[in-house]
């Protein structure tokens, strides 16, 4: 790609998100449907004047990384391990479940090949966490309890979803499941996740300190900041991890909620927590649009086969455990009411980026057939643009409950 053509590509990616942001916040719908819609209409699907390559899809990724960030500064620590083994069960439930059901829907009622079916089942497994955690924003309900557990829940939903991904990819060109190397990923996973927090807040306080008595440049802050997180996400890589975790756990540490193990506390300097917000947020709210555009740009709807009823079959079908695996994970957990679990369980609905990561695999592996892709990426779609309107409407019931 010539540089004029993404300096233009760039150009309408940030134009059409703002555009469609501001028109669906007019019509009191979550802004980031708006921002997926503008993908789905100057991409491939309608006017294709925009296309996904490499350039935009590492912005995009730079996105999701800030997103997660600014989602873990806001987490509060102490109500994410209060209600750490509800997300554990909302994940696990909500991994698992899709998975068996899309596997067994694909391989017994469809009879389609066990890989094909495998790979069916991964791609109803992850929540989209940048959907998810982007309209609890939106609707201003990001630090509410039901948030904590879905952010808990769809962190370790990533993670399932990665380490699932590496195994069907290796099943797909080997035959066989590597059980060495899926030990070995999950261990330095778990690895990571009980150290990274803890390492970031220490340097954090360095940061601090360095930023009161010796700063004199300015953006000082934000280049090392950035730098933190790309280091963490870069570990977390390495790791065998999404690199978003890493992220979210460089924002975890930095938040002035942060408690190190054994319940020794890192007092924040509120300010300083307030600063670092205020001179990241510009940066986060110009790369997120960014990434919510793509997953709308990677929706091709003219490659959908609306006339095939196999297609309708297979959708419908799969769509009932797509939804019934993750709403039915918060019906498991206890001490939550009833509008709570289903807050909880439609807020883990959407599939977005993580379905189509396993759907283009799918695709580029030769185990889906132009039905099946078709079939699993308009769930993804359904997944992705119904449930915010769900979650609109439950906050907004729960509220009027409350008072």
């Amino acid at each position: 790609m010539e540089m004029h053509e993404f300096i233009l590509s760039l150009l309408i990616i940030l134009v059409s998100a703002r555009i469609f942001a501001e028109i669906f916040s007019y019509m009191k719908i979550p802004p980031v449907l708006g921002e997926v819609f503008a993908g789905i209409i100057i991409g491939p699907s309608l006017l294709g004047i925009v296309e996904v390559n490499e350039i935009i899809k590492i912005l995009a990724e730079v996105g999701i990384i800030l997103l997660l960030f600014e989602v873990g500064l806001e987490t509060d620590i102490k109500k994410l391990q209060k209600e750490g083994m509800k997300s554990v069960t909302v994940a696990l439930f909500g991994a698992v479940v899709p998975f068996l059901g899309g596997f067994m829907i694909s391989y017994y009622m469809f009879e389609l090949p066990l890989v094909t079916s495998l790979f069916v089942g991964g791609t109803l497994t992850a929540t989209s966490i940048g959907i998810t955690v982007r309209v609890l924003k939106d609707l201003g309900k990001e630090r509410t309890t039901e948030s904590q557990i879905v952010v808990g829940a769809a962190v370790l939903d990533d993670v399932i979803g990665v380490i699932l991904l590496v195994i069907l990819a290796d099943f797909a060109l080997t035959g066989q499941v590597n059980l060495e190397n899926t030990i070995k990923i999950i261990i330095l996973v778990a690895f990571f996740f009980a150290t990274a927090p803890a390492l970031a807040a220490v340097m954090s306080k360095f940061i601090h300190i360095y930023d009161l008595k010796y700063r004199k440049l300015p953006g000082f802050i934000p280049t090392i900041i950035i730098s933190l997180i790309l280091f963490f996400s870069y570990i977390a890589h390495l790791f065998g991890a999404p690199e978003i975790i890493g992220a979210f756990a460089a924002g975890i540490a930095l938040s002035r909620r942060f408690f190190l193990p054994f319940g020794i506390a890192l007092k924040a300097d509120p300010h300083f927590v307030e600063k670092l917000e205020s001179q990241m947020r510009p940066l986060i709210y110009l790369f997120t649009p960014i990434f919510f555009v793509t997953v709308g740009l990677s929706m091709n709807l003219k490659e959908i086969d609306f006339g095939s009823s196999t297609f309708w079959l297979l959708t419908f079908s799969l769509l009932i455990i797509a939804i019934i695996g993750k709403v039915g994970g918060a019906y498991l957990i206890k001490g939550v009411s009833n509008l709570k679990k289903l807050i909880i369980g439609t807020s883990m609905v959407p599939r977005g980026e993580v379905g189509l990561i396993f759907a283009e695999l799918g695709r580029t592996a030769k185990v889906f057939t132009n039905e099946i892709y078709s079939a699993v990426v308009f769930i993804v779609i359904l997944t992705t643009l119904i449930p915010p309107f769900i979650m609109k409407y439950l906050f907004k019931l729960e509220d009027k409950v409350e008072k």
